[in-house]
């Protein structure tokens, strides 16, 4: 480790070089994956006793580690649900690497806690969450989810002890995304489904009616979505809120995808409802221009989440002073800061640019669907929904859509893969990289 120190200005030179030439690429490479076999020839054993030596070691990773793994931040990448970290964004995340920033506790990270805590306000203010609201940056919406269930049953318990050891129960609906369900695993509590792909205050009233008296004094909270992963589609967040109040249920709203689409003024209103709720994901490394890993968790009152997660021990006293503790507010301790990356980028841009990119995807989403419409061997499956379109080849069996997704990431041209529709294989982009543009789309359209 003394000998690296003697070379780290020269490695150092070489790490900032290439992440400036990586920023610069317009587009990147996309690349593609290799198989382990592959790999394990191209780079044979990449730790050893006496060490490769730093520059031979970032060698290895430039010339054969990189190019195995997709750019998920290429204009032509419309798979799952992209990331398109602003410039800034990329730049700031070394500088929270090189600076070693424990945030769990005001103590710790003081000044970086301070900048999450703006970035989640601005937010709240978006989805008109109450001024007292706040939360914390996690990993991901399958971190945020569990920690916001986890808090919603804390609290029925608390408000029902006779029902401590009893298995709660969650309404969720059938495009809910799989973490939802992977919670309830996590928790060891029931789910259940209601309502078909989009969830409607009717079909939370109905599934309630529907259960027997011991279910519905297990019933503890409603987890809809803002913007589902395949469809985009948003759940009835004004009947589903009415519901949760006149049933004294806890509301969590997942808006991991759709939820940056608050920022747009042409989407806003398909909202409605979300002020409502007890707690709210959403993912600025999807579709708010962030890096990896950073998910917003957000609680209307986190009083309620600090009474769930607040973790307790003598070496911990030195926490429990009334300030404002990141790691009160999920499942978790230690923490990097995360969300400083994207603190960074809104302070830098301003959220009005925030507002303008969201946008630019957006409408870039509604030309797609207006040139598939009009390509004579594509139709559209379902309505085009915020930033999604989902569409048919017409003619074409599972294994075409396979090939064909093959063949485009091989050319290097793209990545878009297929998605099951009601049982059927289809198409389906999502576009949440503001430099996604018309001559993107008809490079794809044009190999159907």
């Amino acid at each position: 480790m003394h000998k690296m120190k003697s070379d780290i200005e020269a490695l150092s030179s070489s790490i900032l070089t290439y992440a400036m030439e990586r920023l610069r690429m317009d587009p990147p490479t996309i690349d593609h994956p290799l198989p382990q076999a592959t790999l394990e020839e191209l780079a044979g054993q990449t730790i050893t006793d006496k060490g490769l030596g730093g520059e031979e070691a970032l060698k290895l990773f430039i010339e054969t580690l990189a190019p195995a793994c997709i750019s998920e931040d290429h204009p032509r990448y419309l798979a799952f649900v992209p990331t398109a970290p602003s410039e800034v964004s990329t730049l700031f995340d070394l500088v929270v690497g090189a600076s070693n920033i424990c945030a769990s506790s005001w103590l710790e990270g003081a000044g970086a806690i301070y900048a999450e805590n703006q970035a989640l306000r601005w937010i709240s203010d978006i989805a008109g969450l109450p001024a007292e609201a706040g939360g914390v940056f996690v990993s991901g919406g399958t971190a945020g989810n569990l920690s916001a269930l986890v808090a919603a049953r804390h609290d029925w318990r608390q408000a029902h002890p006779e029902y401590k050891s009893q298995r709660g129960l969650i309404i969720s609906s059938r495009g809910a995304h799989a973490s939802v369900e992977q919670a309830a695993q996590v928790m060891d509590a029931d789910l259940v489904e209601s309502g078909d792909h989009q969830l409607t205050g009717d079909d939370v009233a109905a599934t309630i009616a529907a259960l027997s008296p011991q279910d519905r004094a297990r019933l503890f909270a409603v987890a809809c979505t803002a913007g589902t992963t395949n469809l985009g589609i948003i759940d009835d967040m004004q009947g589903i809120g009415d519901i949760c109040v006149k049933e004294n249920l806890w509301f969590h709203v997942d808006g991991a995808y759709g939820g940056a689409a608050l920022a747009a003024p042409s989407t806003r209103a398909l909202f409605d409802g979300i002020e409502r709720a007890d707690s709210f994901i959403v993912d600025p490394h999807k579709w708010l221009f962030a890096p990896f890993d950073c998910c917003a968790l957000i609680y209307a009152d986190p009083a309620k989440a600090r009474k769930a997660h607040r973790q307790h021990g003598d070496y911990l006293e030195v926490y429990y002073d009334g300030t404002w503790n990141p790691s009160d507010y999920a499942h978790h301790l230690s923490r990097r800061a995360r969300g400083l990356p994207f603190w960074f980028s809104l302070a830098v841009h301003g959220t009005a640019a925030y507002a303008d990119a969201v946008e630019a995807t957006l409408d870039c989403a509604r030309e797609a669907a207006a040139m598939i419409e009009a390509h004579p061997n594509l139709e559209m499956v379902t309505e085009q929904r915020l930033s999604i379109c989902v569409f048919r080849r017409i003619g074409w069996a599972p294994e075409d859509y396979k090939q064909w997704s093959e063949a485009l990431l091989e050319r290097g041209d793209g990545l878009v893969t297929p998605t099951k529709h009601e049982g059927e294989t289809v198409l389906r982009f999502c576009i949440v990289n503001p430099r996604t543009n018309h001559d993107d789309i008809k490079l794809i359209l044009d190999t159907l």
